[in-house]
């Protein structure tokens, strides 16, 4: 199948892994984040830490959306479901999360809540269409990918002047995020470690581009490849990390050359533009509040903005006190320092955000096994 089994060739990934091996410099450490889940997931499933120096770590960073999604957010939905004549539609991924008190979308919905699962933006729209004497709400989530679609969504409810359709935007953002690890004083409080270089997302980037992150490779001389998500994208990726780092650069670079652009998607970029702005700051699990880090519907759009019509409350809850969710998105611990890990939380019986998603770092592991005890 092509641009499949040309990037899952073990011979080639033997070559790969041959490469780096001669490329690195055994005196030192190259500590590597890959900010997205999607090569979390990758890096767990292929098992590429098997294949690299043991002197090369990569750093699970928070880059799966349900993962970094608050507990407050979390409780809003929760409870916007449970109002009387509300219909909430999400997509799948969330049902399942829970919130610190072991309640969730799903949970509620069997309790008599109606919540629907939606596999796009534009499936709330129709159910609009066909429930008038319901508000109908979409919970939105996401980076920048899934950001256009929801935009898309808006603008056709107000076309169709669909009175019964709002959205509960918590879309957010990679660049922002990225800096805040870099150079927060409050991640700092909270517990880091030194980063080398970032593995940039990919399905992000096919809209944002790679321009974005020319700011902090420049600032804080950190050097960055986008790469696709098959092992062999990852592999490269990592080579020309390493090869970076070497030479002492700090540049933006693209493996992932077959679908991202440095402009990236200009019409995808216009229409979110149009319908959405910057939120002064958002909180993120694991981050805190991070500025300009997410967006909001604009007031040209209010009347499908459901935090305005519904006066949802800002709420922040903490993590359930056993979950190490926060400090795994950070990257200061892996799945397994997690006392609840494999035992009490499981991909069946989640406690925590990291562990409902396959690219939540603690989902990957559990379901892979294929990690390795780092000193």
């Amino acid at each position: 199948m092509k641009y499949i089994d040309e990037f899952r060739d073990g011979t080639l990934a033997k070559k790969i892994a041959s490469a780096i091996k001669n490329e690195v410099n055994p005196h030192r450490h190259y500590q590597l984040m890959e900010f997205c889940g999607g090569h979390t997931h990758a890096i767990s499933r292929y098992g590429i830490p098997d294949l690299l120096p043991g002197n090369v770590r990569m750093i699970h960073g928070p880059g799966c959306p349900v993962c970094v999604l608050p507990v407050g957010r979390i409780e809003n939905a929760i409870r916007l479901a449970q109002q009387p004549g509300v219909i909430l539609c999400s997509y799948g991924d969330m049902l399942r999360v829970p919130t610190d008190r072991g309640m969730s979308l799903l949970k509620i919905k069997a309790q008599g809540a109606d919540v629907r699962m939606v596999y796009s933006s534009i499936d709330a729209v129709r159910i609009a269409q066909e429930n008038p004497q319901h508000q109908v709400v979409f919970l939105a989530i996401g980076f920048e990918t899934t950001t256009p679609p929801t935009a898309i969504a808006i603008k056709q409810a107000q076309a169709m002047g669909l009175n019964n359709f709002t959205v509960f935007c918590n879309h957010v953002l990679t660049p922002p995020a990225i800096s805040h690890i870099l150079q927060s004083p409050e991640v700092r409080q909270l517990g880091w470690v030194p980063l080398d270089g970032f593995i940039g997302p990919a399905h992000v980037s096919t809209i944002i581009g790679s321009y974005p992150y020319e700011y902090f490779a420049e600032e804080f001389q950190k050097p960055v490849v986008i790469a696709g998500f098959e092992p062999l994208d990852v592999m490269q990726a990592i080579l020309m990390l390493i090869r970076q780092i070497n030479q002492g650069r700090a540049d933006v670079e693209n493996e992932f050359t077959r679908a991202v652009t440095r402009e990236g998607n200009l019409k995808a970029q216009y229409l979110v533009a149009e319908v959405f702005e910057l939120r002064r700051v958002f909180e993120w699990r694991g981050l805190g509040w991070v500025p300009y880090s997410a967006l909001r519907i604009k007031s040209a759009f209010a009347d499908f903005d459901a935090e305005k019509r519904f006066q949802i409350p800002a709420l922040s809850i903490a993590d359930h006190k056993a979950c190490e969710c926060g400090a795994i998105l950070r990257g200061i611990k892996q799945p397994q320092d997690c006392k609840i890990f494999g035992t009490v939380c499981t991909p069946d019986n989640p406690v925590g955000s990291c562990m409902v998603l396959s690219e939540g770092a603690c989902a990957a592991h559990y379901s892979y096994g294929r990690f390795r005890q780092t000193a």
